[in-house]
């Protein structure tokens, strides 16, 4: 697996991370990451649908509850 800051190949275990999944390092930039995390980051295409929705006044807490997302 290369980083995608340095394109390193040097990875090394870091520790546990609050879900409990393993923290890995990069020896080269010291960039950290998890392999399989839990939290994926939101699409292009939920984010333009979130901001159409607001612009709708519809609650920030009901657009949570509608599309899968955490309410930060």
């Amino acid at each position: 697996m290369c980083c995608p800051t340095c394109d390193s190949n040097r990875i090394v275990m870091n520790g546990i991370n609050a879900t409990g999944k393993q923290n890995h390092r990069y020896q080269d930039c010291g960039r950290q990451l998890v392999l399989d995390p839990l939290k994926q980051p939101i699409s292009d295409e939920k984010k333009a649908l979130i901001d159409r929705l607001l612009l709708e006044r519809i609650p920030l807490a009901g657009i949570a509850r509608s599309i899968p997302v955490s309410e930060s």
